[in-house]
């Protein structure tokens, strides 16, 4: 499903990005992220720290593991509109009424969002796949949609021909 949001003249046409785009890329995103805190976890605790069962194991762990990761993605949001993963697929967060930027609130509500998307059996996630927005819980409770611009088919490569000059 494609639309066209409030936006300036010379914008092109959007569509909504679907559950499939989406979760490539939070797998971007994850990547990106333990190649960052696992080592510094790693270097904090040692080796041992991935053979515990603890499920915290200290103040650092809580920093590096859960609010550098916020503090990054709502960063990432605030000034791109995007994650690593999104802008690599093209998309971009936009407030679901304007098409403009999302507020500095709107980013923050719709993080703390994917705990409460994810909490029933990631349910609010995969809601994704069945929204004609494509939304999340996350962002309709942040008032955001995901979009990109318009796929419309494959594009035509032409190879020169052999020996032409």
């Amino acid at each position: 499903m494609s639309t066209q949001l409030q936006a300036p003249a010379d914008a092109v046409e959007l569509e909504y990005v679907g559950f499939w785009a989406r979760v490539g890329a939070a797998l971007i995103d994850t990547v990106l992220v333990l190649i960052v805190c696992a080592p510094l976890v790693t270097f904090v605790y040692g080796r041992t720290y991935w053979t515990s069962a603890a499920l915290l194991q200290g103040p650092a762990d809580f920093l590096i593991n859960w609010l550098l990761p916020a503090i990054a993605v709502v960063v990432f949001w605030i000034y791109r509109q995007a994650t690593p993963g999104k802008i690599a697929i093209g998309a971009r967060i936009v407030d679901a009424e304007t098409g403009g930027k999302p507020s500095a609130r709107q980013l923050i509500v719709r993080y703390l969002g994917y705990y409460v998307s994810m909490l029933p059996l990631m349910a609010g996630i995969v809601w994704v796949a069945f929204d004609p927005r494509k939304q999340g819980w996350h962002d309709k409770l942040a008032g955001t949609v995901v979009v990109r611009p318009r796929h419309r088919g494959p594009a035509r490569v032409d190879f020169p021909q052999q020996g032409a000059p």
